[in-house]
């Protein structure tokens, strides 16, 4: 007769447990849970980053918005930061800085012979000439993009990028200079 009084007692003890939580909560409080590891839904409380863009043709803006529009809130555990620029195709996250900007022009150093690295299906020229910054160019798109990190991140941001890029611009030959 025990057995039975537990196994009904204990799921009406816990019942009104969670009730006497819900009804003890501030009907006013509309706040969203915090959930641990949900993305976040804010940018970083960073100063805006000023950021050129180029000049662009009506259908290269065009496909550089569906870009920025697919691009990550977070990538590589750095969260996207206000940018201010003449056009809205270039994105940032975190500080050092992850910029992005679409539209760029061919990389000057990138030729027929140029190395390149595959990641995640899109094509890398890396320029490594200025100590300061490392600059990831996808160059088998219809538009260049271009990644610019500090020297010290390793390529997890384009990594992440490369779904993204794939996913909106499709990939095209390649078109080296001379």
């Amino acid at each position: 007769m025990a057995v039975v009084a537990l196994a009904v007692g204990l799921p009406l003890v816990l019942a009104l447990a969670v009730l006497l939580r819900v009804t003890a909560s501030d009907p006013d409080d509309d706040a969203p849970a915090e959930v641990a590891g949900a993305p976040a839904t804010e940018r970083a409380d960073l100063p805006p980053l000023d950021v050129e863009v180029p000049e662009l043709a009506p259908e290269t803006e065009a496909a550089c918005l569906d870009l920025v529009e697919a691009l990550p809130f977070e990538l590589a555990g750095e969260v996207s930061r206000p940018v201010r620029s003449e056009r809205p195709v270039a994105h940032a996250w975190g500080d050092p800085p992850v910029v992005l900007v679409c539209g760029v022009d061919r990389p000057e150093g990138f030729v027929a012979d140029s190395p390149l690295i595959q990641i995640n299906g899109v094509q890398w020229y890396v320029d490594t000439s200025d100590p300061g910054e490392i600059v990831w160019t996808a160059v088998d798109r219809p538009v260049y993009v271009e990644v610019t990190v500090s020297p010290d991140t390793d390529s997890a941001p384009v990594t992440a990028l490369g779904p993204v890029i794939a996913g909106t611009l499709p990939a095209q030959e390649l078109d080296p200079g001379p």
